[in-house]
């Protein structure tokens, strides 16, 4: 596969684990806007030239994604909120 479609892949990934985790505890959250931002953000990536998208860019959205996951880590180990997908845990 082309190393750029992998980093549009990668990065797509990204932003709709977020958009997926957000429309879980959004009713918590109460803000919709938000959602609306990351939605926007899906569709600029749509149309983004990733000739100019480098590993290291690929690397800081995943770290990103990674830290602010982290952060939902503890509702969701609490139990506040069901499972973002449904299906069997490995």
């Amino acid at each position: 596969m082309e190393q750029k479609r992998k980093y549009r892949l990668r990065v797509e990934n990204c932003i709709g684990t977020i958009i997926d985790v957000h429309r879980i505890i959004r009713d918590e959250l109460d803000n919709e806007e938000l959602l609306s931002h990351f939605e926007s953000l899906q569709q600029a990536v749509e149309s983004l030239d990733m000739s100019l998208v480098c590993e290291g860019d690929v690397l800081m959205v995943e770290q990103a994604t990674n830290a602010l996951l982290g952060e939902f880590k503890g509702i969701f180990e609490q139990g506040a909120f069901g499972p973002v997908y449904e299906g069997r845990q490995s």
